[in-house]
């Protein structure tokens, strides 16, 4: 049977849903990859318009706000008028965003163009992943879900490689990645274009802002695994904002490839920790992530200290490995220790402190810099992830002392 249409009608449809999987799973990463392609660029910014490093971390929580803002109107928009309407407004979104960083707008632009860019990609995220559990069978939806966490992550680390590859050896630094990621965009709209609506439509549009409330139930689960995704997407928010700052100013690189390249191995070892943890139960995934994110968050500071691109390098990999494990393991907790008519709440409730926790702690560091150095402020921080993710080991293990006692009910 193919995917019904917004009238509850069959037709024909023009892509098979097999192709359709593939077209969403490539939207869903060329999109995320405009999130994250200014990362190597702020330093070039940073030259040519002479803002402090405490603006860089203020632009990229840019992101962020606008991420919030999506979640919190737009979170359950694609459940009411399906989900094609609202890929397509994403990658909208995502050329618009591409359109005022290549305007002459200067500091405007870029809080603009970051703001856009965060609620394209708090539009697609949950509408993409949802699209692709829609397109496939009931028994092939873990497997789905994992390509959509692959497919985000990988976006967000191929980001910063392809801007910083083009900005290094090609010319335009500041205009040719944002044609190329408008160019990436053009066949996606095409294809979900083309595709037929997976889901039949369910009322009208609703932008009322979405609660954000946890039921009694869910919250000492949500605790514990809002403290690891704290400690995690921290790092991820350090990583995409200052994180070139510190190869040029600590660790003496200048190379925006290679900026790119350092952004790209946190990212792909979270993909990896969420693949590897799928075999865990959710209580051991989190209890090791939250340990392996503690040791690579301690591996960045030791790499500051010691301006090592390698130890940096190392400790990115391992904090990604631990953020990934931790994120997927403390997701899926709370999904399966909420009731399911507020899933979708509680959800909505992690994401949003997880994407302060993007945002608000670099702006910390971008502060604290001016105040005692980069290298220190970032010293500092990554101590503060580390305890942070101490903390949630700690917790972890003393529920867990008490027989019977898990982080979910269902691990």
């Amino acid at each position: 049977m193919g995917p019904s249409t917004n009238s509850g009608t069959r037709r024909t449809p023009v892509v098979g849903q097999r192709v359709a999987f593939v077209i969403v799973a490539y939207a869903f990463l060329v999109t995320m990859v405009g999130t994250t392609l200014p990362t190597p660029l702020y330093p070039i910014y940073q030259q040519r318009y002479g803002f402090s490093g405490l603006l860089i971390t203020v632009i990229f929580a840019a992101y962020a706000v606008g991420v919030i803002a999506a979640l919190l109107l737009l979170g359950r928009l694609s459940d009411q008028i399906g989900r094609r309407p609202v890929l397509l407004g994403g990658l909208a979104l995502s050329v618009l965003s591409a359109a005022v960083f290549l305007a002459p707008w200067g500091l405007t632009g870029l809080f603009v163009g970051r703001v856009i860019s965060g609620l394209s990609a708090g539009i697609f995220t949950g509408t993409a992943t949802a699209t692709l559990l829609d397109l496939v069978p009931e028994e092939g939806r873990a497997r789905a879900g994992l390509v959509g966490a692959a497919v985000n992550m990988a976006g967000l680390g191929l980001g910063p490689v392809l801007a910083g590859v083009l900005a290094e050896y090609a010319p335009g630094p500041l205009v040719l990645p944002y044609v190329v990621s408008a160019a990436l965009l053009v066949p996606a709209g095409i294809g979900v274009a083309l595709m037929t609506e997976p889901i039949a439509r369910r009322g009208r549009a609703s932008l009322r802002p979405q609660r954000l409330r946890v039921p009694s139930e869910a919250r000492p689960v949500f605790v514990r695994a809002v403290i690891a995704g704290f400690a995690g997407f921290a790092v991820l928010g350090l990583f995409t904002s200052v994180s070139p700052s510190f190869l040029t100013q600590v660790i003496g690189v200048q190379n925006h490839a290679v900026e790119g390249l350092v952004v790209f191995s946190l990212f792909a070892a979270s993909t990896v920790g969420q693949v590897l943890s799928a075999r865990l139960g959710e209580r051991r995934a989190l209890l090791g992530g939250s340990a392996v994110l503690g040791v690579g968050a301690l591996g960045i500071a030791a790499a500051l200290v010691a301006a090592s691109l390698p130890l940096l390098v190392a400790g990115a990999v391992v904090a990604g490995l631990g953020q990934g494990a931790s994120f997927r393991a403390g997701l899926t907790a709370i999904g399966a220790a909420s009731p399911p008519a507020q899933r979708a709440e509680v959800s909505s409730s992690f994401f949003v402190l997880v994407y302060v926790a993007l945002s608000v702690p670099v702006i910390g560091v971008g502060a604290a810099a001016g105040a005692v150095g980069l290298a220190a402020a970032g010293v500092g921080f990554s101590v503060i992830v580390a305890v942070l993710a101490a903390i949630a080991f700690a917790t972890l293990l003393r529920r867990t002392d008490h027989p019977g006692a898990d982080i979910s009910p269902h691990d």
